[in-house]
């Protein structure tokens, strides 16, 4: 198992976090869960961090049981127009940049 994540590092313009979060909930959610393959869409929104610990007011995490399904959801079409969409959101309601990090994924039980 394969996890992607896509980390908005930087800042919600002020006074936009909650109409950034509704877009992300509203029109970017339907698109990610769409993608073939995934087993599970996470979206976490930064609530607190350490002193000194950049800012990621939004972290994306879509898993895939292998990177042959990861590459078919990326040349979806869904995640084309999951694109065109998150460059309209970010332009209106975020300054900041996005990376992203595959992981292999390991799960312990506490």
């Amino acid at each position: 198992m394969i996890t992607r994540f896509a980390l908005f590092e930087g800042v919600v313009k002020p006074g936009q976090t909650e109409t950034f979060r509704a877009a992300v909930k509203d029109r970017l959610v339907p698109l990610w869960t769409q993608f073939p393959g995934n087993t599970d869409v996470r979206v976490m929104f930064g609530e607190d961090r350490d002193e000194g610990a950049p800012e990621f007011p939004l972290i994306l995490a879509i898993s895939y049981p292998d990177t042959n399904a990861m590459a078919a959801a990326l040349d979806s079409p869904a995640r084309h127009l999951s694109k065109a969409v998150t460059g309209e959101i970010l332009d209106a309601y975020f300054d900041g940049r996005v990376h992203h990090h595959v992981t292999e994924r390991h799960d312990f039980n506490a």
